[in-house]
C-alpha cells in the first residue's frame, strides 16, 4: 500500500505528534508500519464479524495514529479543511454524511446478486469516492480509506489491487477521477477501478 495521500506533491506539513513536532516526511515511515499491521489483521479476518459502518472506520483510523496522535485518532474532524480544490463539507455535517455513506453502501452491497454484477463497479467508485470527498478525517484520509477498501475487496471475495497510484500520469488521472467524484460523477472512478480488477485478474 503506497505511502502516498491525497495532498499535493511535495507539500511540506508539520504535525504534533507524541513524539514532537514531526514533518509529514518524517512521519510517513511511522504511520506506514502501523498501516501494514491493520492491513495485515485486515487480511487476518479479525474485522470479518464487523459490520460496515462509522466504528470500523474509526478503529481502523485509531489503528494508524492512536500513538502518535492522541488527541485526535479515531475522531472526526473539527475543522473546515481544504483538499487541493475540493473544500470537503463543514465538520458538523460529517456525522450525518458517513451515517448516510454507510447506509447507502450497505444497500448496494444487499443489491449485488453475483460476482459479474455490473453494479460491482459503481459500488467501488462509490465506496472510495465518496469517502475522499466527506473526508471525515483531520489528516490521514487516504491511508484509512485504502484500509477500508482492503476490507471491502476481502468481503467481496475480490483480489488486492493497487489502490494508490505511483505514477506521475496514473496520479493525476486518480486525482481527476476524484475530481469528478466530488461532483458524484463516477464514471471515471468506475473506469480505473474496471482496469484496476481486469490488470490482476
Amino acid at each position: 500500500m503506497a505511502e502516498d495521500s491525497t495532498q499535493p506533491p511535495h507539500a511540506t506539513r508539520f504535525i504534533e505528534t507524541t513524539r514532537g513536532v514531526l514533518s509529514y516526511s518524517q512521519l510517513a515511515p511511522l504511520l506506514a508500519e502501523r498501516v501494514l499491521n491493520v492491513q495485515q489483521d485486515i487480511e487476518d479476518e479479525l474485522f470479518a464479524s464487523r459490520p460496515l459502518d462509522e466504528s470500523l472506520l474509526l478503529d481502523f483510523h485509531r489503528g494508524i495514529c492512536s500513538d502518535l496522535t492522541p488527541a485526535w485518532a479515531g475522531r472526526f474532524r473539527d475543522a473546515d479543511v481544504r483538499v487541493g480544490e475540493h473544500h470537503p463539507p463543514p465538520p458538523y455535517r460529517v456525522p450525518r454524511l458517513i451515517l448516510d455513506y454507510f447506509a447507502d453502501l450497505n444497500a448496494r452491497m444487499s443489491a449485488l446478486r453475483q460476482a459479474g454484477d455490473p453494479l460491482l463497479l459503481e459500488l467501488l467508485a462509490f465506496a472510495e469516492g465518496r469517502l475522499l470527498s466527506i473526508h471525515p478525517f483531520p489528516d490521514f484520509n487516504g491511508r484509512v480509506t485504502r484500509l477500508f477498501l482492503v476490507e471491502l475487496l476481502r468481503r467481496l471475495e475480490l483480489p488486492a489491487v493497487e489502490l494508490a497510484p505511483a505514477s506521475p500520469v496514473n496520479r493525476k488521472r486518480f486525482l481527476e477521477a476524484l475530481h469528478a467524484a466530488d461532483k458524484l460523477d463516477w464514471q471515471p472512478l468506475i473506469a480505473l477501478w474496471k482496469e484496476r480488477i481486469e490488470t490482476v485478474a
